[in-house]
């Protein structure tokens, strides 16, 4: 955090716009006084208090809520001093501004300002000082702003899970059986003649592979939490007219996209999220794939291609009533061809033939030389086989319920638990030589260590920090 986080910091607190109740927020040293000296009356710690809100010619600016949570029992740790009004965009900037003019207002005791310093907060600033105050550590604020950027039910609960320190403790366990290990290890490295005895004794390995066990069920718990929060990037791609449109409609149950007879009609993406047992996918309809002269039509192909290639799965949509049209086949497998030239990591791709309510039999026959799953037959107008797709999309997106829930978990959350099984194979290996190198196995422990530690914020770097909680809205 800058210099000046000591600063007194004042934000409103409330989304912006009109709605029943607004809040400022500040945070500081020695708000007691400032509130006093503002509302004209002593405010008693953790009690609601209902007064006007006086500006400086002591003109009621709105009647509201006044509370006052003394340090360090509050969210920042931090004296803390909400005032809670109607949520009138123009009250609350009129409260805000009279905050900020009382605090450059002397104190006649002191002939001091009330409130040296005061200044607007930053992004997530409030956030920031319950983590660095020991209110909260890292994974329990980034669930701060999970829970608020939630888009369904299910990422809400476990960002709430996280929040109440659910995978904070499944870490802390970790650390604890790690650092008994390495302080195991290191205490072996002053009696060398005796070391691989005493860690035999000691069942050594054992512990690693219990961390090892323990570790993975975590993981798996966090990559499901990670799914949750930000879901996967499905483009569907096909020839012009295949019913890409249509698909989208469907899966989002409205009339997102505009469908017509007239090939070309999508001419740049339009993209919908969509919810699946929980499970937010970001569906991308495209431009039908194929050569035109149209210079919008081209750029809208070329767009089309570009998010293909950042995709995390594609919906390859054929259609029914032209699988018998050579010219046809010859062009859905220039598409093929073209998509399994991606990079070496390529998404997956699933094969969906629409138009299932136009003909009788489907008869399908092509060659995929991907050898990917089962093809799936649909009806993008009557809805027929959409129960299968949205399936098949949740086994693509790897979601497995978890019965004891799952954590909110993000990327470098997963980046750090992989480390850390890393960290550990290595120290096995070392441990299962012939003649182990105590050193070297006492090392990759420390490493697994500082790797859990990012998790949690005790070897968090400080411009690490910085981006984290700039992510966050102002007032939290």
């Amino acid at each position: 955090m800058p210099s000046h986080s000591i600063d007194p910091v004042i934000a409103i607190a409330t989304a912006p716009g009109r709605g029943a109740v607004g809040i400022v927020r500040l945070s500081g040293a020695r708000l007691h006084g400032f509130a006093h000296h503002l509302l004209g009356k002593a405010l008693q710690p953790r009690m609601a208090t209902y007064l006007p809100f006086p500006d400086a010619q002591q003109q009621a600016i709105d009647h509201g809520l006044a509370l006052y949570f003394p340090a360090p029992h509050s969210y920042t740790g931090e004296d803390v001093l909400e005032l809670q009004a109607h949520g009138g965009p123009v009250v609350l900037q009129l409260l805000l501004a009279r905050c900020l003019q009382a605090a450059s207002e002397s104190n006649p005791a002191t002939g001091q300002a009330w409130l040296p310093g005061l200044r607007l907060a930053e992004p997530g600033e409030f956030t920031q000082r319950a983590f660095l105050n020991d209110k909260m550590d890292l994974a329990q604020a980034e669930a701060v702003a999970d829970l608020i950027d939630a888009s369904t039910e299910s990422a809400a609960r476990s960002a709430s899970l996280s929040l109440s320190g659910a995978f904070s403790a499944e870490i802390h366990t970790l650390l604890e059986q790690l650092i008994h290990l390495r302080m195991l290890v290191e205490a072996t490295l002053d009696f060398p003649e005796e070391d691989v005895d005493f860690l035999e004794a000691a069942n050594a390995q054992g512990q690693i592979h219990t961390l090892q066990t323990q570790l993975q069920t975590v993981l798996q718990r966090a990559r499901q939490g990670a799914l949750l929060r930000e879901g996967i990037h499905i483009v569907i791609a096909g020839q012009p007219n295949a019913g890409k449109s249509s698909l989208l409609n469907a899966l989002a149950g409205a009339e997102l996209a505009i469908v017509t007879p007239i090939a070309g009609t999508t001419r740049d993406k339009v993209q919908q999220t969509i919810q699946i047992e929980g499970i937010p996918l970001h569906i991308i309809d495209t431009a039908g794939l194929r050569h035109s002269d149209d210079v919008v039509e081209q750029i809208g192909v070329e767009r089309a291609w570009q998010e293909i290639a950042k995709a995390d799965a594609i919906l390859f949509l054929h259609d029914l009533s032209r699988q018998h049209d050579s010219s046809y086949q010859q062009a859905d497998a220039d598409i093929a061809a073209r998509l399994y030239q991606q990079a070496d990591a390529r998404p997956p791709v699933i094969h969906v033939w629409n138009k299932l309510d136009l003909i009788a039999a489907p008869a399908i026959s092509t060659e995929d030389p991907a050898q990917e799953p089962a093809l799936l037959c649909i009806s993008a107008q009557t809805h027929q086989g959409l129960d299968a797709l949205r399936q098949q999309l949740l086994t693509i997106a790897g979601w497995q319920a978890m019965p004891e829930g799952v954590f909110a978990a993000r990327t470098r959350h997963l980046q750090a638990l992989h480390e850390v099984a890393q960290h550990l194979q290595n120290a096995d290996d070392h441990l299962q030589s012939p003649l182990p190198a105590l050193d070297l196995l006492a090392e990759e422990l420390r490493l697994g260590q500082i790797a859990l530690g990012q998790i949690t914020g005790e070897f968090t770097p400080d411009d690490l920090l910085g981006v984290i909680f700039s992510k966050f809205c102002i007032g939290k």
